[in-house]
């Protein structure tokens, strides 16, 4: 602690409304606070999150009834993961689905989870150049040890199979080995019923669906997009 914090600590405590007994409890938790401010600040920086996007960020007043705040604030809490449980995100873009995934691995960095964020194309790319160099196994290890791995833009990436025909294979080596051992979440804009046709490859597709599928927190997301907005203001601003 510096003398500057020493200074506004005892000039909030030190006002004789506590016990001196009471101030010291608290003056000797302030070491584990900063401690513990310091290892969620690390966990979120690991996480590789693309935006600063939270929870309480999100505008939950856009699709009040066909996104309600309830099932996202439960998945916040972490429990899914102590479960070994999945999530699966689907829906249409725009609506949010990247966003409240970020807050909910925010969260979950908080309560203290090793949470890791990919997008399937950065996932695959990864993977191949671990092969190309007979590091496979190893990176497969690495993302099979994080408590939460989420996976967005799953169903993005057919530029990247046309350079990785065998991309669905290494997407299955993680999440098969993850599968019951930790939690993943899986974003896509893909219907499930769709992925065979979608993705192809369909004994691979199926056996890949049923892992993401298993025990997985199913949320569905429709209404009204963000980009339409944002489309309707620039035709707007260009008809002026």
């Amino acid at each position: 602690m510096t003398a500057e914090q020493l200074d506004h600590f005892l000039r909030e405590h030190g006002n004789g409304q506590k016990s001196v007994l009471e101030t010291l409890a608290r003056f000797l938790e302030l070491p584990a606070h900063a401690s513990q401010e310091s290892a969620i600040t690390y966990r979120i920086k690991r996480a590789g999150f693309p935006t600063e996007a939270t929870l309480e960020s999100y505008d939950w007043g856009r699709n009040p009834t066909t996104i309600p705040k309830e099932p996202f604030l439960e998945l916040g809490t972490g429990e899914f993961i102590r479960r070994k449980e999945n999530v699966s995100f689907v829906g249409e873009s725009g609506l949010g689905k990247t966003h409240l995934m970020q807050g909910i691995g925010r969260k979950c960095c908080a309560l203290g989870y090793r949470v890791r964020y990919e997008t399937s194309a950065s996932l695959i790319e990864a993977l191949n150049q671990a092969r190309a160099v007979r590091g496979l196994s190893p990176k497969v290890r690495y993302y099979c040890s994080w408590d939460l791995l989420i996976i967005d833009e799953f169903g993005f990436d057919r530029l990247e199979r046309k350079e990785v025909p065998d991309a669905l294979s290494l997407l299955y080596k993680v999440i098969d080995g993850r599968n019951r051992r930790s939690s993943t979440a899986v974003i896509t804009n893909v219907n499930f019923d769709d992925w065979t046709e979608y993705l192809g490859d369909p004994p691979m597709t199926m056996a890949l669906l049923d892992r993401v599928v298993d025990r997985t927190n199913l949320v569905k997301f429709a209404g009204e997009s963000s980009r339409g907005d944002a489309l309707r203001k620039y035709k707007q601003q260009a008809e002026k």
